[in-house]
């Protein structure tokens, strides 16, 4: 089983309670988590696999507890060609700039050569007020690749 690193961006705590429902999910299944809700690179191991949660917020915003982690990302990363991931964003399609957030992070890891194992999940407030249903639904289709 995969030792999965689960990196939460979150403003009013929504991306929290869907990372921790595909936390239970993962661990139901026989993989390690961890979660993270203030990542840093160093302590992300490039071995495991990362599972991006990610609310928008302002403009298509990354949420700040995130800021750090994708400044890293943007700044001082080398390639990491070696990183397999998936990746959540939340946001409202009526607004602009809808799931602005994961979008900027999911061009920032393929620019770096991360592996994506499948498509970025968008997950419409104006659709669904259980944003952990889709996800979790999402996560069954793709949990047998980690």
């Amino acid at each position: 089983m995969a030792t999965v690193e689960i990196i939460i961006g979150t403003v009013y705590g929504s991306a929290v309670l869907v990372a921790e429902a595909l936390e239970e999910a993962l661990v139901k299944a026989g993989h390690s988590v961890t979660l993270h809700e203030d990542a840093e690179l160093a302590e992300l191991d490039q071995s495991h696999f990362w599972l991006f949660v990610t609310s928008t917020t302002g403009q298509g915003d990354i949420p700040p507890n995130l800021v750090p982690l994708f400044e890293e990302l943007r700044e001082s990363c080398p390639p990491i060609p070696r990183v397999r991931y998936a990746l959540v964003a939340l946001g409202d399609s009526s607004y602009e700039h809808f799931c602005g957030a994961g979008r900027r992070l999911d061009e920032q890891l393929q620019e770096l050569q991360a592996q994506a194992v499948t498509e970025r999940l968008q997950v419409d407030a104006t659709d669904t007020l259980e944003p952990e249903v889709p996800a979790l639904d999402w996560l069954k289709g793709w949990m047998d690749k980690i």
